[in-house]
This record gives structure tokens, C-alpha cells and sequence, in this order.
């Protein structure tokens, strides 16, 4: 569903995708990338990265807006349609490196289903899969993003990185501008991509995540094993996890509960019905007490109170 159009400014003239404070709205997220490189090399998540707490002043307002928005409902497919050349690009966006002279492959823990989900488009579209356009060569019409050159503050690192939604990069037209006559041909040659890619959120596997008593259990944690990145179940304990066909390890788990694993096996026909009720821990229902002493005459002990100085504890959450 096409949801969010950057064109005219204040004035109403097209003048790309700067807004009325001539900010490039595909530049303003918040920057998790660092944050994850961080994690990266001193242990830590590259999934569901917290927001610095003065997000909501680094951004403008329509990023704000979107961000709010993709934050309220558990996305799990997306992408951006951009212009200027013609190929799919998946994450990450950021490479390691901080010259913007030197690109890399920057791949995501989920490598090989970014470069499924691009084929995808690529190979359903009239032409991208043929590399060769706009004077530049992609093989299969697909790129890294860093790879082709990095960037900060993109939208699809920032959904990867924040949310349960893998988006990808769709550049669709050498000519940011197409003109009217050319537009029925564009409309041809992506139609059929748009609909095989909208397809591939039926690719993995989802399902419910409850209690003992069949309640539904938000926020709770769907690992894969050798996946390094997780997602979440949403406000009525649903989860979507995109996965390529193959077997899986799959442990569901959250605070208070014991967690839960099965094997499963992902088929290319559609997703795999996958469900988890946890029981509540019982080392936390009933916490484990020492017996007190049984010889003749002897006394119970007495519960030894420790008092702890009260110390403020600081957490890390990357670099300054």
C-alpha cells in the first residue's frame, strides 16, 4: 500500500525529496547503525535498537510522523520506491567504514533473504534484471547498499534495525522525472514486481505466542538459531518471522516464562503455522528455600540480612 509521497514543498513546487526546511526527509532517521556497530564489536543486540532519547528533536516532522506510525502496527514487509537509477537495493545502507570514498559489503545477519526478496523484484520487473541501466552494472539488478556507497540515516537499516519490518531500496527509473508519456511503460515494467514482492510476506513463519491460560503475550522473543536477529509478537501476541525454506530452530520466550523450542520446516508454498504457549516460570512461582537443620536440639538458622549500598548503575548504550 502506497502510504508515504515526498514531492512538493511549501511553495508547491516538485523539487525532489527535501522538505520545506530543505531537509532530505531519506536522510533523517535516527542513526542505529552506529549504535549496532557498536554492539557489533562490544557485544550487543543488532535488533529492536532503542531510540536515543532526544529522537524526537533530531528528526523533522514527517519523519516523526512515519516514525510513529511504523512503531504502532508490526510491519513485517516494506519498500521505498526511489528514482535515479534502476536496480533493488537491500541492507545495510551504512558501511563499517567512515570514508565516503571507500564502500564495502556491509551484509545483515539475514544476508541471504535480502538477496532473495531483491531478485525477487528484480527478476518480475520488465528490465532491472538485466543490470545493464542508466550507465551503470548490477548482476541480477541487485546491490548491497553499502556496497554501491554508504550512506546514514536511511529508512531501511532504520526499520531492520528498530522494528520486526525488513524493507528494501527500490530504484525504478534512470529519470528522477519521468515525463507523462513514459509513465505507462514504468507502470508495465514494475506492475507485476510490486505484486510477486507484496507476496513474499507469506514467506517464513508466523503465528501466536500465549500463556498457560491462552492469553496473548505481547513483546515476546522469536529467535532463530544461526539467525543472528530476532523479532517480536505484537500487541495481541502475533509474530511474523520471513524466513527462506529450509529447517529451523525456533525458540519463543519472555520475561517471567519458560521459553520454548521447536524445529520446524519452512516449505517455498507459503508460510509455516507456527504457535507457542509458554508456562510461567515456576523458579519464580516458587522460589528454591533451604531446609532448615534436622539434628536433635538444633535450631533453624536465622536469615542472614545483607544490607547493599545503594549505587546507581549506569547502562551502555553505545558510543557518545
Amino acid at each position: 500500500m502506497p502510504c508515504v509521497v515526498v514531492g512538493p514543498n511549501a511553495s508547491g513546487y516538485l523539487v525532489g525529496r527535501n522538505n520545506a526546511n530543505g531537509v532530505d526527509l531519506n536522510r533523517n532517521f535516527p542513526d542505529l547503525n552506529t549504535y549496532f556497530y557498536y554492539n557489533e564489536k562490544y557485544g550487543g543486540p543488532n535488533h529492536h535498537l532503542p531510540l536515543p532519547d532526544n529522537w524526537k528533536s533530531q528528526v523533522e516532522p514527517e519523519t516523526r510522523a512515519v516514525i510513529q506510525w511504523i512503531r504502532s502496527l508490526n510491519f513485517v514487509l516494506s519498500a521505498n520506491l526511489h528514482g535515479g537509477a534502476v536496480v533493488a537495493n537491500y541492507p545495510y545502507d551504512k558501511s563499517l567504514f567512515r570514508s565516503p570514498h571507500r564502500t564495502s559489503n556491509s551484509p545483515t545477519p539475514d544476508d541471504q533473504l535480502f538477496q532473495t526478496l531483491a531478485k525477487v523484484y528484480s527478476y518480475a520487473h520488465g528490465w532491472m534484471h538485466q543490470g545493464w541501466n542508466c550507465g551503470d552494472y548490477f548482476p541480477d539488478g541487485i546491490t548491497n547498499g553499502a556496497s554501491w556507497y554508504s550512506l546514514s540515516k536511511g529508512m531501511q537499516d532504520f526499520n531492520y534495525l528498530h522494528t520486526n519490518c525488513f524493507e528494501i531500496t527500490l530504484e525504478l527509473s534512470c529519470n528522477k522525472f519521468p515525463r507523462q508519456e513514459e509513465l505507462q511503460r514504468e507502470w508495465l515494467g514494475n506492475r507485476e514486481a510490486l505484486i510477486q514482492f507484496l507476496e513474499q510476506v507469506h514467506q517464513g513463519i508466523k503465528g501466536m505466542v500465549l500463556d498457560e491460560n491462552s492469553n496473548n503475550l505481547t513483546g515476546a522473543v522469536i529467535s532463530v538459531s544461526g539467525i543472528n536477529h530476532d523479532v517480536t509478537s505484537g500487541e495481541h501476541g502475533d509474530y511474523f518471522r520471513l524466513l527462506l525454506p529450509g529447517t529451523y530452530i525456533v525458540t519463543a520466550k519472555a520475561p517471567g516464562y519458560d521459553p520454548k523450542t521447536v524445529t520446524v520446516t519452512v516449505g517455498p508454498a507459503g508460510p509455516a503455522l507456527v504457535n507457542f504457549q509458554l508456562n510461567r516460570s515456576t523458579s519464580q512461582v516458587h522460589p528454591a528455600q533451604k531446609a532448615p537443620g534436622r539434628g536433635q536440639g538444633s535450631r533453624p538458622k536465622q536469615p542472614r540480612i545483607t544490607r547493599k549500598k545503594d549505587t546507581a548503575t549506569k547502562r551502555h548504550r553505545g558510543p557518545a
